[in-house]
């Protein structure tokens, strides 16, 4: 996973993500103040910053223009300040997105994929993500069911790689909505639904009879191993329309690769 530095003086927020971080397999590091968070990122190269604004050394927006002076690593700003001058004048300065507190671990670790993806860095060269017999290989943008690939679509590939970074947990459409299509609101939740059916057959499954993505009504969708989970009959039904019965005015609505 990828590896971030944290510049946050809060040191209860400062822990907080730092811990959610860890749980999630990033290698984190902390720092308290700007010219702290300015030494880490030149010394330990992080594959992601996430900067506040209000440091009590300096500017958060000077830490981010001395730091565009000597790396283009990503930066995600989190912070209080909600007014569009400030988030303006952010990423004029040179940060990639910007997140306003309060904010929840699983908002972070999404928009960290976001901007690596958009960035071209999504951990190239790591391991591939497995799941039972599906692989998925992040720096390659290819999957492997029992070996044999699988012909996806982009926002496909793209939707199952972000359940693959949480297997076993439930994803919420909406958090799939900002993940994969950075929706998070407005978005509507067919557009999901309609992916998920022709990943479903691109897995060959249905959604009344799941192997790897089961659906949990009311919640979202979680991606687990077959062998592991229980029996479809002690699963909820699903919320979601199989491929097959996607109406024509449905799919028209959203392309293999929007």
């Amino acid at each position: 996973m990828p590896s971030v530095l944290v510049i946050e003086d809060d040191d209860a927020i400062r822990a907080a993500i730092r811990r959610g971080l860890t749980e999630r397999g990033h290698a984190v590091a902390v720092a308290a103040t700007g010219f702290a968070g300015l030494e880490h990122a030149l010394k330990d190269t992080p594959q992601v910053v996430l900067l506040d604004l209000g440091l009590p050394d300096v500017d958060g927006l000077t830490v981010i223009s001395m730091i565009r002076a000597t790396s283009d690593v990503p930066i995600i700003v989190i912070t209080a300040q909600d007014d569009d001058p400030t988030m303006i004048r952010a990423l004029d300065s040179g940060a990639d997105d910007y997140i306003v507190k309060p904010f929840g671990t699983d908002q972070v670790a999404a928009r960290i994929r976001a901007v690596l993806r958009r960035g071209g860095q999504a951990a190239a060269g790591s391991e591939p993500l497995r799941v039972g017999e599906l692989s998925i290989d992040e720096g390659t943008r290819s999957a492997t069911l029992n070996g044999v690939p699988l012909d996806l679509a982009r926002k496909e590939f793209d939707l199952l790689l972000a359940l693959a970074h949480r297997r076993g947990d439930v994803v919420t459409k909406r958090e799939l909505l900002a993940d994969v299509w950075q929706q998070a609101y407005g978005g509507s939740d067919r557009t999901v639904d309609v992916h998920l059916s022709w990943l479903r057959r691109k897995l060959g499954e249905t959604a009344a009879e799941p192997r790897y993505l089961l659906s949990v009504r009311g919640v979202g969708v979680r991606l687990v191993d077959p062998q592991s989970h229980l029996s479809p009959a002690h699963v909820a039904p699903a919320d979601v329309t199989p491929h097959s019965q996607v109406s024509a005015h449905q799919a028209a609505d959203v392309a293999p690769d929007d």
